[in-house]
């Protein structure tokens, strides 16, 4: 089995990396060494079926299976050295870099029980190795539901009268939906002690991309819970929600395009409605297009966040956008601009920019967040908030910066009531 062989014979082998290449994964090294110390080795593609099998293994408790895209033309073996290890009875833990999600998911799929991206996150070994060691938790009881507080609440308590937040892309591409699934993970996160309760809906009926953020399955009943809102009780609403790592909850846009038109005001007041009762934030993921509902989200927003670029479509487009509303008689003053991509303090030119744009365009710029770069991208393909891929980076400091101050307002707006 190469180095793991060699190993002192006075400590088992616990653990074992399996890569075409261990050494192009030198954090991973690093980190199984911190962990293990000298309880692990390393296997190759062409030993591993066969140790798997071999009394040596009979104290292993996981391979940590490092794969890139030079793998990707060898998948069907490492799916079969999966099968081999979980029939060993082996947990599988993955270590990707610059895999797609198609591939990861076909991974996952065969059996594989955690992931983990590389380069890997500070701590992110451990933690896993931890969820694999802990016990199994005992199943839970049957949620009751509070006659007081309502039909099918998702746990028994008062009910909620929840803020709503709502995610809007000026222009294609400026990042709304990344927005929104990370904000909301993040306001899941903001508080150790009485966490709020936080949903997130997918109204882009169309082209929906909260699902993929978050890596959850698209529910075929999605279509029929749209299609007859009158019969969405809380239980029915309930039941259409999915949750991502057992804290966030989901409700993903259709699994098929669907017309934009499907729906009207009252279909969107009401689920919203459903939603508010329910949890503490509602974080509301728009489409691009202004449709005949789009009033009806603002009416119910206590904060309209509006996606720009420092770019003449952005410009043009908010300025379209506030003179739709104004001619409405509409309420424009709930929407709160967002700058994705914001140039750094140090480019004073872009600074002068920025400050040219929310003068012409007569709006305020309050909300600037950075270019998170490539790691958003991977954290977006990966399935997974930037929280848990990229604690570090710059955007997702600003957009915990964000959900904490919402957070404040809302505790202070309820210790006053």
């Amino acid at each position: 089995m190469g180095s793991a062989e060699s190993e002192n014979k006075s400590k088992p082998i616990v653990a074992c990396t399996l890569a075409r290449d261990v050494e192009d994964f030198a954090l991973l090294i690093e980190e199984m060494e911190s962990e293990l110390g000298e309880s692990w080795g390393d296997l190759d593609f062409d030993d591993a079926a066969e140790f798997f099998t071999q009394p040596e293994a009979a104290e292993l408790e996981f391979i940590a299976l490092a794969l890139d895209d030079a793998d990707r033309a060898r998948m069907t073996d490492v799916c079969d050295l999966i099968q081999i290890a979980k029939d060993s009875d082996i947990r599988v833990i993955l270590v990707t870099k610059a895999l797609s999600p198609a591939v990861l998911h076909q991974l996952l799929r065969a059996g594989a029980d955690d992931f983990l991206p590389y380069p890997l996150p500070e701590g992110a070994l451990r933690e896993a190795i931890e969820r694999m060691r802990a016990p199994e938790p005992a199943p839970a009881a049957p949620a009751v539901a509070d006659p007081a507080a309502g039909e099918g609440l998702l746990e028994r308590s008062a009910p909620r009268n929840g803020s709503v937040f709502v995610s809007h892309g000026l222009a294609g591409g400026t990042g709304a939906s990344t927005f929104a699934a990370n904000l909301a993970w993040e306001l899941c996160n903001i508080a150790k002690n009485e966490a709020p309760r936080v949903c997130i809906i997918d109204l882009d009926l169309q082209f929906g991309a909260i699902s993929t953020y978050l890596d959850l399955p698209r529910r075929d009943g999605i279509f029929e819970m749209w299609a007859d809102t009158e019969a969405v009780d809380f239980e029915a609403f309930r039941q259409a929600l999915l949750t991502f790592e057992d804290k966030l909850h989901v409700l993903t846009a259709p699994s098929d395009i669907l017309p934009l038109d499907m729906i009207g005001p009252e279909d969107v007041t009401t689920i919203i409605n459903r939603a508010k009762a329910q949890f503490d934030y509602v974080v509301v993921d728009m489409p691009s297009t202004v449709v005949q509902w789009t009033e009806t989200v603002l009416d119910l927003a206590d904060v309209y966040f509006a996606l720009i670029e420092l770019d003449m479509r952005s410009a043009q487009n908010t300025l379209r956008m506030v003179r739709a509303l104004k001619s409405e008689d509409l309420p424009y003053d709930k929407l709160r601009y967002v700058l994705n991509r914001a140039p750094g303090f140090t480019d004073l030119s872009g600074r002068s920019r920025i400050k040219r744009m929310a003068e012409s365009l007569d709006i305020d710029l309050e909300v600037q967040l950075p270019d998170g770069g490539k790691a958003v991208t991977q954290a977006c393909d990966h399935g997974l908030p930037l929280a848990m891929t990229a604690g570090k980076n710059a955007l997702r400091k600003e957009i915990q910066k964000l959900a904490k101050s919402i957070h404040e307002v809302a505790v202070a707006a309820n210790v006053a009531a």
